[in-house]
This record gives structure tokens, sequence and C-alpha cells, in this order.
């Protein structure tokens, strides 16, 4: 795959999920670790191991508009969680299916405050310029309940590993000590490692948790308009490769 990112397109939307609402159906009865600005409740779970003492922590859907990172995440869970109360792997596992539930629903980048989440979080480079209408990062840091809710949970538990499910144009976004993380998954998926985006991220949760509080993140972009059943077998070998910096 290319690293010159600027050949694929802008302004490419995902796919929408014909009945958005049925996507939470993978995660009915599951825990709440908050309440949307809508009013809607953020499911969550924590899968503890038998084996191992690492905690990771796989979330999708901070922009609600993304599908592609919330399919493989709902796909992800139907594989490895179904029926399960144990991780399957040598480590803890939590996870957020879609924690901007709001944006879900409505097929939006932002919540129902109409902020994006990936700008909200409380981090040293926060800031009210707006540069995009979609990049609308709140009145102040922190301000949504989603983000509240994200910024609590890291706060009661130790992560040491994350990744947040995106799209944009393909690239393994290393953020904080990931580097270890980020080769694993390229070996066998095909995307660019990048640490820069390209443009400006401030109050992103990979600014919050990699590089203020040294937990290896990664923001996973997908390629916006994949067809949904081709995106789990892209990326399932690549993010179980990367689990395996764990045990060494």
């Amino acid at each position: 795959m290319s690293t010159d990112l600027s050949i694929y397109p802008e302004d490419i939307e995902s796919i929408p999920f014909a009945h958005p609402g049925k996507i939470l159906d993978i995660a009915s009865g599951w825990p709440s670790m908050g309440t949307t600005a809508g009013g809607q409740t953020i499911p969550f779970r924590h899968f503890p191991s038998e084996r191992g003492k690492h905690s990771v922590l796989l979330v999708g859907g901070v922009h609600g508009n993304e599908t592609e990172g919330i399919i493989f995440l709902h796909d992800f869970i139907r594989k490895y969680l179904t029926g399960r109360d144990t991780s399957p792997f040598s480590f803890h596992l939590w996870v957020i299916p879609v924690l901007n539930v709001d944006g879900l629903l409505a097929f939006t980048r932002q919540n129902a405050n109409r902020v994006d989440l990936n700008r909200n979080m409380n981090t040293k480079d926060w800031t009210s310029e707006v540069a995009k209408e979609k990049y609308y990062p709140g009145p102040h840091s922190g301000s949504e309940p989603e983000t509240m809710a994200m910024e609590t949970f890291l706060a009661e538990n130790k992560m040491d590993y994350i990744i947040s499910l995106h799209s944009w144009k393909p690239m393994i976004n290393l953020n904080g000590p990931a580097m270890d993380f980020a080769q694993k998954m390229h070996e066998y998926l095909d995307f660019p490692i990048v640490e820069d985006i390209g443009y400006p991220t401030p109050g992103s949760l990979g600014t919050y948790a990699g590089w203020e509080r040294n937990i290896p993140t990664i923001t996973l972009e997908f390629q916006r308009g994949l067809e949904h059943e081709t995106i789990f077998p892209l990326a399932e070998k690549g993010i179980l490769h990367s689990f395996t910096v764990l045990d060494q």
C-alpha cells in the first residue's frame, strides 16, 4: 500500500448502516459506562483473563459516521467474545463497541451536542479554535458526558494498550510508545505507520492516552467507503498479531 496518503480522496463517506440501532444488539445486556449527550447508554464490558496481567482496550465509534471501525469491532465481538465471560486472550480485554452512540444512530461524526468527541478530551493542546464545523471541540475540554465517561474509565482502569478504530485514509497512527505494536500490526496489515496524521488533532484520545499518559495507543484508520463485509478479514490478523507484544 502506498505511503503517499494524498492519493486517497478527502471527501469520501463511509457506507451507512441500514439499521444502525441493531449494531448495538451485539452488546445487549452489557453494563453501561455512562450516558451520552442524547440520553443513550454507552455499553462496555470487561473480559477478565485467567492467564495474564496486562489490559487492552478496544474502542469503536468515537466518530459515529465512521462505520468501518464500528463494524470491525462488531465482528470481532461476534467471533471472539459472544457467549464468553472471560478473555480468550492472554490479557484482560475491555471493549467499548461504540462510544458515540448518538452519532451512530444519526450517522454523524459528532454527538447530540454537535461536538467532535475526538477534539474534546482534557489535553494540554486542547483549543477552542474550530478549523471546520465538523471538528467543533465543545465549549470547553471535557464538556461532553461521553468524554467524561472515557476519562473516568481510564483513571479507574490501567491500560497497557489501546486501539481506537476510525476511518479516513488507511494508516496505523501510533500515539505514545506504540511503535512495537504498530510494527507487529503492519506485518499483517499493509497500512503505513505514521506518527502524524497530517493535520492537528487537539483534544484527541490518542494525545490524551498515548502522548500525555504514556499508554501505547494506536488510532487505526480504515479507508472510508469500504464494503462492510471486507473490513474484519482485512485487519483481523494484524490486530491479533499486535497483541503478541504483550507476551514478550
